[in-house]
């Protein structure tokens, strides 16, 4: 018997089953997939660490998580500043002076601020993204870098889509070009993989294993289920499929040590058919005469096929809570597949964090005090 049968190896089940097995909870992590880490898998090829999934860099304010993280690996201080292709074109990115020094040959602030605001098109309630796109930087800003770009990445026009997905997106007068403003960021020294292997060592893993295919099994070893995996899967879809969108992922190897002087290179064109270009010796530099390169292709999504943005408008909304009200009450559910949202890694790593310190506090009968920023205990070697 365990008091929590965990499905999925990503970063929530594996948090919390690290999380209650130190406050002495007895928890098994299985996995569908034949490895653990989720999305954030990193396949060594060749001495280089190549993000299986997409490139993943971890950033976060969050002091408390960053020093979570901590204990399981040393991290790079790698700062993520991608480039974009634009018909040919390079360009500085994310949006920042020297961008817009390229575009039009502004040289500070004000300059900057002048030409913007001469071309915004004045949009009173911008209603979708193409409109608070134009609305904040204009229309060139706008088909250089978001038009192309967010039609092959949700194979569908920017009019028919929210601002939201957008509005992250930094826009700078400065020229600082480091994608992320956290006061903490880095790459896993040794890659993601690792990172799971000390964060669930001496917890039970299995892979290869579907939970559904043998739930009653895993109902009866546990007083409680933490699923992280798709509601309408968990209920075989009786409310219908939620809506994804998927990605497909070429890989080579090529016999140069760099091929494109950069981890990432977006390809904002309509035209070209995938979105990026990673090279992923730059996330975890290595001494090489060849390196490792994936372009990433969106795709429609079907069920059975991985699921990695989830299209989220207020039929998918309402679809979502329903599943969440069949949940039985042992289940307890986190993570971006269970939640049916896009979260970045820090995001599921406090979520897990909470629900474990709740749970923690329900099992033991009283408040639990937690200091609020404990100095890590490396458990990396």
């Amino acid at each position: 018997m365990y008091d929590y049968v965990i499905v999925g190896a990503g970063f929530f089940g594996s948090v919390f089953a690290r999380r209650m097995t130190d406050a002495g909870s007895k928890c098994l992590v299985i996995e569908k997939r034949s490895h653990i880490a989720g999305n954030c898998y990193t396949d060594n090829v060749d001495g280089i660490h190549v993000h299986q999934y997409g490139p993943h860099i971890f950033h976060t304010n969050d002091e408390g998580v960053w020093n979570f993280v901590n204990q399981f690996a040393r991290f790079s201080r790698f700062s993520y500043r991608p480039k974009v292709n634009f018909r040919g074109r390079m360009l500085s990115f994310p949006i920042n002076l020297t961008t817009l020094n390229q575009l039009w040959g502004v040289k500070t602030p004000q300059e900057a601020e002048q030409r913007l605001a001469a071309e915004r098109v004045p949009i009173d309630a911008p209603a979708n993204l193409e409109e608070w796109v134009l609305s904040q930087v204009g229309q060139e800003i706008y088909e250089t870098f978001v038009y192309g770009y967010t039609k092959k990445q949700w194979g569908r026009e920017p009019k028919e889509l929210p601002s939201s997905i957008i509005r992250r997106l930094p826009i700078r007068l400065t020229w600082n070009d480091d994608y992320f403003n956290d006061r903490f960021c880095g790459i896993p020294e040794g890659g993601y993989t690792q990172l799971f292997k000390n964060l669930l060592s001496g917890i039970a893993v299995e892979t290869d294993v579907d939970f559904l295919s043998d739930r009653d099994r895993f109902e009866s070893r546990s007083k409680r289920i933490v699923y992280t995996g798709p509601l309408d899967r968990l209920f075989e879809y009786q409310l219908g499929a939620h809506d994804w969108r998927g990605l497909r992922f070429e890989r080579q190897v090529i016999p140069v040590s760099d091929y494109q002087g950069i981890a990432a290179i977006n390809y904002t064109d309509a035209e070209t058919p995938y979105t990026r270009c990673v090279e992923h010796k730059h996330f975890d530099p290595v001494q090489s005469d060849h390196t490792v390169i994936t372009h990433e292709y969106p795709a429609d999504w079907k069920v059975g096929d991985e699921m990695y943005y989830p299209v989220n408008n207020d039929q998918g909304e309402r679809l979502q809570q329903r599943y969440v009200d069949m949940l039985p009450d042992n289940y307890l559910i986190g993570g971006r597949l269970a939640t049916y949202r896009y979260y970045d890694m820090h995001q599921v790593i406090a979520s897990a964090m909470h629900l474990a310190d709740k749970e923690i506090t329900r099992r033991s009968g009283r408040i639990l005090q937690i200091p609020k920023h404990a100095s890590p205990t490396r458990r990396a070697a």
